[in-house]
């Protein structure tokens, strides 16, 4: 959990004595502390790498085969946090994620797309310095679809498979 007191960019903008409210007290935005939840920063993060085509699912292995037939099951919502670790301090963070990526993108560009939009995401939400995002591949997605025989077997398609 991290404790955030005030924010950086408000200090600069006062002058002289202006420090202090008139009625002796500091400005109302600077009286108390905010704490935000590690849940809470790995919900932003595993919203903000499903934003970046190419990005086909986040988890690895067993958790992505567990979290698929969980989903299917009646009343229950995909999980946002699946494939997303994070480590969070009083002024920073750090991510860790596990994507599987869409055949056919680019891994280099849809992992540094990634990186850019979770860090600007997440620095503007939380005010916090995301200080690295790691990401592991851990597969690729490839449309079964995409056959062009309308799904037909290869026997009744007359191709052979060549392994």
């Amino acid at each position: 959990m991290t404790d955030t007191a005030t924010r950086a960019d408000h200090d600069t903008r006062r002058t002289g004595d202006s420090a202090r409210h008139k009625d002796g007290l500091r400005p109302p935005e600077d009286r108390g502390t905010t704490t935000i939840a590690d849940s809470v920063v790995e919900k932003m993060a595993g919203i903000a790498t499903r934003e970046v085509p190419g990005v086909h699912n986040l988890g690895a292995g067993m958790a992505r085969t567990i979290g698929g037939v969980r989903e299917r099951m009646p009343g229950t919502q995909p999980s946002i946090t699946r494939g997303v670790h994070v480590e969070v301090g009083t002024e920073q963070a750090a991510v860790d994620l596990d994507v599987v990526i869409d055949y056919g993108y680019s891994i280099a560009d849809v992992v540094s797309d990634v990186r850019v939009n979770v860090i600007s995401a997440l620095e503007r939400m939380t005010g916090l310095e995301v200080v690295e995002v790691n990401v592991a591949v851990d597969d690729i997605e490839i449309d079964d679809d995409s056959g062009g025989d309308g799904g037909r077997d290869d026997r009744e398609s007359g191709r052979r498979r060549v392994a």
